[in-house]
């Protein structure tokens, strides 16, 4: 366990490091960037993680550590707030990257650091129904509770984009990537495929819940791609299904009429996709 100086130390250097500046990277520019590594490319995408990770997961645990009702307090939480503290220390104790040995060695530090934070989102849930019960439960909240969704939100998306930039970087270290994709980013990812395979993957969920599913029919166009990145979307779409398909499943349970299908459309715009189940 670190002394108290120590650990008032690391304490001054992750406020200074959270109050700076993050950079924001694109998807376009990932792809840009990514799409012909070398040992060069590699080296100063390191060298930009070196200085930039440190800052977002320092914002990161100042969250953690100011969450109203209490929360921060809670033992999973603290938990949560560990494993940043230790992550940004670990970033921050490395030395500065100047050869291709040295990204290498960051690229497998990044990678652990990226294994450490796998269950952050089940933890930060358990820290939540922490609250609840030593609140007595949700009818007993206070006003004001919306501050943690508001919270939970923002955390998520930037553990996303945290968790983006490190993925990235290890994959672009693969020596055979498939055909179409730039580190995580498949280039000609086909929405109506993910929306298939996530829909089938959530009425499998719906058949182990209720014995079945409603049916789920898919509207758009077979071959329009877009870059992004496969996982996210599955995810996204997989979410939204499963939600839809329990709540006609239980509206019909006990119905004499059959389900009718959950609906999906993808609809392609000038500027942005937009996928929209319907009920």
């Amino acid at each position: 366990m670190a002394s108290e100086p120590v650990a008032r130390a690391v304490a001054e250097e992750v406020a200074r490091w959270g109050a700076m500046r993050q950079t924001g990277v694109s998807l376009r520019y990932m792809m840009e960037f990514g799409a012909r590594p070398t040992e060069r490319t590699l080296l100063l995408a390191a060298q930009f993680l070196h200085k930039e990770l440190p800052i977002r997961i320092a914002r990161r645990a100042l969250d953690l550590d100011s969450l109203p009702f209490g929360l921060s307090t809670k033992p999973a939480i603290l938990k949560v707030k560990d494993w940043y503290v230790e992550s940004f220390r670990e970033i921050r104790s490395f030395p500065e990257v100047r050869n291709q040995k040295d990204e290498l060695a960051f690229t497998q530090m990044i990678k652990m650091i990226r294994v450490r934070h796998t269950n952050v989102v089940p933890a930060i849930a358990l820290g939540v129904q922490q609250l609840k019960k030593d609140l007595g439960g949700p009818k007993a909240f206070p006003p004001g509770i919306h501050e943690i969704h508001q919270f939970l939100d923002r955390f998520y998306m930037s553990r996303i984009g945290i968790r983006m930039l490190i993925g990235q970087h290890v994959a672009l270290h693969d020596p055979d990537p498939e055909p179409g994709v730039i580190g995580l980013i498949n280039t000609k990812m086909s929405p109506m495929t993910v929306a298939r395979i996530a829909s089938e993957d959530a009425r499998a969920i719906c058949m182990r819940e209720y014995g079945s599913s409603p049916d789920v029919d898919i509207y758009g166009d077979p071959g329009f791609t877009f870059p992004y990145v496969t996982p996210h979307l599955h995810l996204m779409i997989f979410e939204l299904v499963k939600n839809s398909l329990r709540a006609v499943q239980e509206r019909y349970m006990d119905s004499d009429k059959l389900a009718p299908p959950v609906r999906i459309i993808v609809a392609d715009g000038a500027e942005d996709v937009t996928i929209k189940p319907k009920e």
